[in-house]
């Protein structure tokens, strides 16, 4: 039998080398037994004082479903970026969140930062634009916010608070990136197909259905109409016309309904985009599935439920943002 040869590593080779070993097995040593979460942290402390410099950490925060693949969405997001956010000097460790409905919870994870000696956290928010999460949830909840009323819903749906003793870094939306335009063309081409040799043998029509927000109803309607200008003049369309899904209409289909007869009266056939961060079947099958099988003419409607996500430029903005933000690139 052949003897393994033994490798002497120097003191802070072995803790870069311990480190990388955690990344790599922790969520899996996590998923088999949760309760070696805190032995796991005090480990990856250890690991980034001895490691010395910039202790940051990056906190990729998404709203949360009940459904496991929209939850995989997001959490793949973290598995394509996180090499190269621990790449960025300074940062010591990546972590995912869930706003609500699910754990990790944000509480959960500034807690762990906390005790693994992260002095400075970059959150990042994989939401589609401003609302009332991003507004008031996601700072109310790291403890940022003294609104009593916002707190009380918290503490009712059972949200946990935690005042970070890191300092917190807030990134933008992913609309203020301009990849929705470019995931918008990419989704556009994967449904229509190539253009016809004619532009004038078919007219169609767009219809984007998105959450909507009751509070931010101006910057969503904003947003979708510039989405809308940009398919119009630069992919062709004849007529466009958005419509919500969410707690804003009481989760309906008429909206959606009324949005695809709308385009259908000017246009040979109506497609419709869910413009949704990630896949849940309550909204992509449930809710506008349902709506184009009900409209007046389904055979005249394109329509595949799929969501943003998987976005290959997803993963490279966060990373971009995460550099940009990160206290060693200040």
């Amino acid at each position: 039998m052949k003897k393994r040869k033994h490798v002497d590593f120097e003191p802070a080779e072995q803790d870069r080398v311990f480190a990388q070993v955690l990344d790599e097995l922790g969520p899996a040593l996590l998923e088999a037994d949760p309760s070696l979460g805190p032995r796991i942290d005090a480990a990856r402390a250890e690991s980034i004082a001895a490691e010395g410099g910039d202790k940051t950490g990056v906190l990729l925060v998404n709203h949360g479903s009940r459904a496991a693949g929209w939850r995989r969405m997001l959490l793949d997001v973290h598995a394509q970026a996180e090499s190269d956010l621990l790449a960025i000097p300074g940062v010591a460790q990546v972590r995912s969140a869930f706003m609500e409905y699910a754990e990790p919870s944000i509480a959960t994870q500034l807690r762990a930062f906390d005790a693994a000696g992260i002095e400075t956290v970059i959150v990042v928010p994989l939401l589609l634009t401003i609302s009332d999460h991003t507004f008031d949830d996601i700072p109310a909840i790291c403890g940022l916010h003294e609104d009593e009323a916002r707190l009380t819903q918290l503490r009712e749906e059972k949200i946990e608070v935690y005042a970070a003793e890191a300092e917190l870094r807030f990134a933008p939306l992913l609309d203020f990136s301009g990849l929705v335009r470019t995931n918008l063309a990419r989704r556009v081409r994967a449904i229509v197909g190539r253009p016809p040799p004619d532009p004038g043998a078919r007219r169609d029509g767009l219809v984007l259905v998105g959450y909507g927000s009751a509070e931010f109803e101006d910057e969503w309607t904003r947003f979708f109409a510039e989405a809308r200008g940009f398919a119009e003049s630069e992919l062709g369309f004849v007529a466009s016309a958005h419509a919500w899904c969410g707690h804003i209409v009481g989760y309906r289909r008429a909206p959606t309904i009324e949005a695809i007869e709308s385009v259908l009266r000017v246009a040979d056939r109506a497609i419709v985009l869910p413009v949704l961060v990630a896949y849940d079947p309550m909204f992509q099958e449930r809710i506008i599935g349902r709506a184009v099988e009900r409209c007046a003419a389904p055979d005249r409607v394109l329509y595949r439920p799929d969501s943003i996500l998987p976005e290959p430029a997803v993963a490279r903005w966060v990373v971009d943002v995460a550099r940009r933000m990160a206290p060693a690139s200040a």
